[in-house]
C-alpha cells in the first residue's frame, strides 16, 4: 500500500511530460508566449505594472485560497482515484467490441470503406471521429454537470473557485471526476468501434509524441489561459468556432447573465447548436465563483462532504413535498 502510495505521487510529476495531460510542459510553454502577447497588448491599460513575470504569477492569484484547494484536490483526488474507483471506470475495448459487433449485426456488412487505398485517409478520419467524439461528449456531459440539480451540487466544487490558474482544471469532486473518466472510455470505445465497423481493425491516429493531434495544436494554442486571469481572445470569427480561453473565463463567471454558458471544451458548435454561446467581445472584469449567498468551499472536508449533504437536502424537501401533496 504504501509503495503504491508513493508510486501514485511519482506518477504526478510524470503530467509535465506527458502531452495527453494539460500540464505537459509543452502546453505550459505555448501558454506563456501567448499570455506574453496579451501583456504586450495590454500594459499600457495595467495599473501599477510590475513586469511580464509577476503578471503571469500574480501571487494575489496562485497563493490565493481558492488556489490552494486547487493544489490540494489535484494530488488527493489522483489518489482517491488510484485507491477506489479506477477500477471501476468504464474502458474502451468492451465499448468498442460491442458497439462494432451491433454494427455488423444491424447492417449485416462490415469494413464499409474496406476498398479505400489511401491510409491517410483513413487516419484522418479516424482521428477526427476520435476527436469529435470526446469534444462532443465533454460537452455534453458538462451541460449535465449544470442541468441536473444533484448534479449540480458536486459540479459546484469546480465553480467555487474564486481565482483561476491552470490547476483549477483539477479541482473537482471525485464523483465528478469518475463520470468524466467513464466518458472518456465511452467517447473513445464508441469512436474506435464505428471506424472499425467502417475501415477495419487497421486503424491508427495521427498524433503528436502520442496526443491526437487535434487536441495538441488546440492546448498549445493557449488551454492553460483557460483557467487563468490572462485575457486570451481569439475575435468573433473564430469564437464562433472555437472556444477561447477567455470564453471558458466567461462560463466561470458569477454575473447571472453569464450563467450557463459556454459549456464546450474546444469546439463551439456545440454551444452554438444548444443556444448556450457567448463571444468574449469586451469583457473586461470578471468574478468568478458561486453567488454571494453561497461561500466557496473551505477545504478538501468542505469540497467532499458539501455536495452529499446537499443532495440529501434536495431528496428531503422533495419527499417533504410529496407528502404535503399526496395529504400525508
Amino acid at each position: 500500500m504504501l509503495e503504491q502510495f508513493k508510486a501514485e505521487l511519482l506518477e504526478i510529476l510524470y503530467y509535465l511530460m506527458d502531452p495527453n495531460k494539460r500540464l505537459f510542459v509543452g502546453y505550459i510553454v505555448g501558454a506563456a508566449l501567448f499570455a506574453f502577447l496579451v501583456y504586450v497588448t495590454q500594459q499600457r491599460k495595467l495599473k501599477n505594472d510590475k513586469g511580464f513575470i509577476y503578471y503571469l504569477l500574480n501571487p494575489k492569484v496562485w497563493l490565493h485560497k481558492s488556489a490552494m484547494l486547487d493544489y490540494q484536490l489535484f494530488i488527493i483526488n489522483r489518489l482517491v482515484r488510484a485507491f477506489l474507483w479506477a477500477p471501476l471506470i468504464l474502458t474502451m475495448v468492451p465499448i468498442a467490441i460491442g458497439l462494432s459487433d451491433a454494427l455488423e449485426w444491424l447492417f449485416g456488412i462490415k469494413q464499409v470503406f474496406s476498398d479505400i487505398e489511401s491510409s491517410v485517409t483513413v487516419i484522418f478520419v479516424f482521428t477526427l471521429v476520435l476527436f469529435l467524439f470526446d469534444d462532443f461528449t465533454r460537452f455534453l456531459l458538462h451541460y449535465l454537470l449544470h442541468k441536473v440539480p444533484w448534479l449540480w451540487e458536486f459540479h459546484k466544487v469546480h465553480h467555487s473557485a474564486k481565482v483561476l490558474t491552470p490547476m483549477t482544471v483539477y479541482r473537482s469532486h471525485p464523483l465528478e471526476s469518475f463520470l468524466y473518466a467513464c466518458r472518456m472510455g465511452l467517447a473513445q470505445g464508441c469512436a474506435v468501434g464505428v471506424c472499425y465497423f467502417l475501415f477495419g481493425p487497421t486503424l491508427s491516429m495521427a498524433d503528436i509524441l502520442g496526443a491526437n493531434v487535434f487536441i495538441f495544436v488546440f492546448n498549445v494554442m493557449g488551454s492553460n489561459l483557460r483557467h487563468s486571469h490572462v485575457k486570451w481572445r481569439w475575435g468573433d470569427t473564430i469564437e464562433r468556432w472555437f472556444i477561447s480561453p477567455v470564453q471558458h473565463q466567461i462560463h466561470h463567471s458569477r454575473q447571472v447573465k453569464f450563467h450557463d454558458k459556454n459549456f464546450g471544451t474546444a469546439l463551439a458548435i456545440w454551444d452554438r447548436l444548444f443556444g448556450t454561446l457567448v463571444l468574449s467581445g469586451n469583457t473586461r472584469f470578471l468574478l468568478f465563483g458561486l453567488d454571494k449567498k453561497e461561500p466557496s468551499h473551505r477545504s478538501v472536508i468542505d469540497a467532499y462532504a458539501r455536495p452529499f449533504i446537499a443532495c440529501k437536502k434536495r431528496l428531503f424537501k422533495k419527499q417533504n413535498k410529496a407528502s404535503l401533496n399526496t395529504g400525508n
